[in-house]
């Protein structure tokens, strides 16, 4: 079992944006219960791209849950990733964690798509509460190889490290086989390119000139080098801090 500076077992709270049953979230927490406490609080479905919303105008509904994960304390949340942590500090734990982690998310938090990333958003509220805040997502549909070979190093590196504030840490996992990882890079900086090119495309043509249109995210290849998506494009897992308004 991890200890914190003062020999107390570390509260760690784990939370996401694909829902509380998410495949990325039950490996997270297991990786997790080796360092210490886990609370989990998520939201009961799907939140991704919400960025750092908040529920002011609904009430927020906490529900206890058996989770798959042994010693878990889990609840499901009606709210948004960022709700989740605030309720969670707030309210729902017997005492504020020392450190939070969004994720695992199913697809790259990386260049400038952090900025509508829920997984991130979340993180960051960590940090303005006062926590550490660790964000960790994968390449979408990838076989979770790298990203199993590395969490729990990962972990120990970076929940260990002081953060400041508004900073938080964003961890990426490559979708390539292990054999073909380089390992771990980091202070990566975030790129300034997109990972994907979103466009509108026509669903529906409706009566009186209304269009139902759907988003299309084409995948782009190019970063530059030092960067969170460059590391990713070149098979090596991606640390970096991150900062918001502070």
């Amino acid at each position: 079992m991890r200890h914190n500076d003062k020999g107390m077992k570390r509260r760690i709270l784990i939370t996401n944006d694909d829902g509380i049953h998410a495949d990325g979230i039950v490996r997270l927490a297991k990786a997790a219960v080796k360092f210490g406490d886990v609370w989990l609080v998520a939201p009961h479905d799907q939140r991704s791209a919400c960025s750092h919303s908040i529920i002011l105008t609904e009430p927020l509904e906490i529900r206890p849950i058996r989770f798959e994960v042994e010693g878990v304390n889990a609840f499901s949340c009606s709210g948004m990733p960022a709700d989740c942590v605030r309720i969670a500090g707030k309210t729902v734990m017997d005492a504020p964690p020392d450190v939070v982690l969004s994720g695992i998310n199913y697809g790259y938090n990386a260049a400038t798509d952090i900025q509508y990333s829920a997984t991130v958003g979340a993180a960051f509220e960590a940090s303005f509460q006062g926590y550490q805040g660790v964000a960790l997502s994968e390449e979408e549909g990838s076989g979770h190889e790298v990203t199993d070979a590395y969490l729990e190093q990962v972990l120990e590196e970076v929940i260990h490290e002081p953060h400041g504030p508004g900073m938080i840490w964003n961890v990426n996992f490559p979708g390539c086989p292990l054999s073909e990882c380089k390992g771990i890079w980091r202070d990566r900086k975030v790129s300034q390119k997109v990972v994907y090119d979103d466009r509108y495309e026509v669903v529906e043509e409706l009566p009186q000139g209304a269009v139902r249109y759907r988003v299309h995210g084409y995948l782009k290849c190019e970063a530059e080098e030092g960067t969170d998506y460059h590391a990713l494009l070149c098979g090596a897992v991606s640390i970096g801090k991150i900062r918001n308004i502070c």
